[in-house]
């Protein structure tokens, strides 16, 4: 399994989701299910067979989310070298027609395209690692290739 690099933030978030489906969530639904079977007839049965699909779903996302926590390592970004594009930088670029963008560099569990935070894997963000104020860059977009500036790096806590 690879390493999911994660903000604290990042990580804390996935924890609350975890622990909501583990304590409330799960446990409301079975039973839910379990008197929709005391019901009777399970075949035509809706509340049995929706809760059984529902229940199957979120004991799919409980793996998933154990599986993510479980490889995650935390990085701290104010603890990165500050004078570089590195994991938990927040970028501000220009492109070739002058337009700013802002973005954050986060884990693929903490993407948020509203707001300008994509994944370390991607293409803009490997371009962009190792970056200091003033490099140019070339990244594949949806448009090609294009050119972008870095013109300000910060780390936010």
């Amino acid at each position: 399994m690879t390493k999911n690099y994660i903000t604290a933030a990042g990580g804390e978030k996935l924890k609350i989701e975890l622990k909501k489906l583990l304590i409330q969530d799960r446990p409301e639904l079975v039973k839910v299910i379990s008197w929709a079977a005391s019901n009777g007839d399970r075949s035509e049965n809706g509340d049995y067979i929706y809760g059984k699909r529902r229940l199957r779903e979120i004991d799919r996302r409980i793996r998933f989310l154990t599986q993510r926590l479980e490889a995650a390592e935390v990085v701290d970004p104010s603890q990165q070298d500050h004078s570089k594009v590195l994991f938990g930088a927040s970028v501000v670029v220009v492109d070739e027609g002058g337009h700013e963008r802002r973005l954050r560099i986060v884990g693929e569990d903490e993407i948020d395209l509203q707001q300008g935070w994509i994944s370390w894997k991607s293409p803009m963000a490997r371009a962009l690692l190792s970056a200091q104020v003033g490099d140019v860059v070339q990244a594949h977009t949806p448009k090609g290739r294009q050119e972008f500036e870095v013109i300000k790096i910060s780390y936010e806590r």
